[in-house]
C-alpha cells in the first residue's frame, strides 16, 4: 500500500471516528441543554470534513507532472492544510460568540447518567484516535497526520474539562458552562491560527535541517575528487518531490569527462538516498603557482574581515587578473548589497590591480 493510499486509509477512520463522536456528543447536548458539548460536536464535524479535506488534497497530489506545472501538484497537500486551518479557526471563532451569550444569557443545563457516559466515552475514543493517526503520521512522515493525531488527543482534554463542568454542576449547582465553552472556542482558535503558520512556511519555502544538509555534505564528499561541497539549496514540491542544487570544488586539472561522471554520480546517489533531484555546479580550485599564493593573500585577509562566516567558491581568471568568490555574512547583515560594496571597496585597496567579483551567499539550513 502506497503513502498516499495509507494516508487516506488513516482518513478515512478519522471520519468514521468523528462523526460517531459528532452524533454522541449532539444527542448528549441537546438532552443535557449543555452548549460546551454542542460546541464540541461542532468541532468533531470540522475534523471529519478536515479529514474530507485531506483525501481530496491526497488524491489531487498524485496527479503527474505536465507542461503546465512541471514540478508536480504536490504542494496541493499545503493548500488542503490552509483550508483545513481556515476552517478550523472559522468554527473557534463561532463557537466563542455562542459561549459568549451563553455567559450574558445562562441556563442550567441538564446532566444524566447517560450524557456524562456519553462524554466518558467520547475522552475514550478521542485518546485512541489521536495515538492512532500520529503514530500513522510518524510511519508516513505525514505532518498532517501528525497535527490531526495531536489535535484529536488535545480534543480529549478538551471534553474532560465539560466532564469537570458536569461534576461541579452535580455537586455545587455552579453553571461553569458558557465560561467552559469560550475556553474551548479560545483553545480551537489557537491551534487554528497554529495550524495556518506551518503550511504557509512550506509554501513561502523552509530551510533543510541541519542533520539533512550534514548527510549530503557527508556523502558528495566520498566521491574522489570532491575538495568541497557548498550552497546546498533544496525546494519542496510537496512531501515526495524535492529538487535543488549545490556546488562541489574540485581540482582545477580535472577533466570535463571526469567532471560529467562526477556529476552523474553525485545526482544518482542523492536522487537513490533521499529522493532529490539536484543539479550539480563546480568551482575549481587551483593548487600551485603565483594563483595559489595571490589565495593565500585573500583568504587571509576575508578570514580577518568582520561579519564573515564562511568564504568559497574562489577562483582566478589570471588572463583577465579577476578573481572571484562567495561570502557568507553572519546574521547580522541585513543588507547584501551595502556589505557586498563595503567588502569591495576595503579588497581593492590591498589587491589595487585586480578585479573582483563577489557574490554574497547564504547558508540554507535551520
Amino acid at each position: 500500500m502506497s503513502r498516499n493510499q495509507q494516508i487516506i486509509r488513516t482518513s478515512l477512520v478519522g471520519i468514521a471516528a468523528n462523526l460517531f463522536l459528532a452524533a454522541f456528543k449532539a444527542v448528549a447536548g441537546w438532552i443535557a441543554g449543555s452548549v460546551a458539548i454542542i460546541m464540541d460536536a461542532v468541532n468533531n464535524l470540522s475534523d471529519a470534513l478536515s479529514s474530507v479535506i485531506t483525501i481530496v488534497g491526497t488524491k489531487l497530489s498524485e496527479k503527474p507532472a505536465d507542461r503546465v506545472h512541471p514540478f508536480g501538484y504536490g504542494r496541493v497537500e499545503y493548500f488542503s492544510a490552509i483550508i483545513i486551518s481556515v476552517i478550523v479557526l472559522s468554527t473557534g471563532i463561532l463557537s466563542l460568540v455562542e459561549s459568549v451569550k451563553k455567559i450574558f444569557d445562562p441556563t442550567n443545563p441538564s446532566y444524566t447518567a447517560v450524557t456524562l457516559t456519553i462524554i466518558i466515552v467520547a475522552i475514550v475514543v478521542k485518546l485512541v484516535l489521536g495515538w492512532y493517526v500520529k503514530k500513522q503520521g510518524r510511519q508516513l512522515q505525514s505532518n498532517a497526520l501528525e497535527a490531526s493525531g495531536a489535535d484529536a488527543t488535545f480534543d480529549a482534554v478538551v471534553t474532560l474539562s465539560t466532564l469537570v463542568s458536569a461534576g461541579i454542576m452535580l455537586f455545587t449547582g455552579v453553571n461553569l458552562d458558557g465560561i467552559l465553552g469560550s475556553i474551548i472556542s479560545l483553545v480551537i482558535i489557537k491551534a487554528g491560527i497554529e495550524m495556518i503558520g506551518a503550511p504557509v512556511g512550506q509554501l513561502l519555502g523552509e530551510s533543510i535541517s541541519k542533520e539533512m544538509m550534514v548527510n549530503i555534505k557527508n556523502d558528495v564528499k566520498q566521491f574522489a575528487g570532491v575538495l568541497g561541497v557548498y550552497d546546498i539549496i533544496l525546494n519542496y514540491y510537496g512531501p515526495n518531490a524535492i529538487i535543488g542544487s549545490l556546488h562541489v570544488s574540485v581540482p582545477e586539472s580535472m577533466t570535463a569527462n571526469r567532471i560529467h561522471g562526477l556529476t552523474r554520480s553525485i545526482t544518482k546517489l542523492l536522487y537513490d538516498k533521499y529522493h532529490v533531484i539536484v543539479t550539480v555546479g563546480i568551482y575549481a580550485v587551483c593548487d600551485h603557482g603565483k594563483e595559489s599564493e595571490l589565495q593565500k593573500g585573500v583568504m587571509v585577509f576575508l578570514k580577518s574581515y568582520p561579519h564573515i562566516e564562511q568564504v568559497h567558491g574562489y577562483f582566478y581568471l589570471e588572463e583577465k587578473r579577476t578573481v572571484t568568490f562567495d561570502v557568507v555574512p553572519d546574521d547580522s547583515i541585513h543588507d547584501d548589497n551595502a556589505f557586498q560594496y563595503q567588502l569591495l571597496q576595503a579588497i581593492r585597496k590591498v589587491y589595487p590591480g585586480y578585479i573582483f567579483n563577489i557574490v554574497i551567499d547564504h547558508i540554507y539550513c535551520k
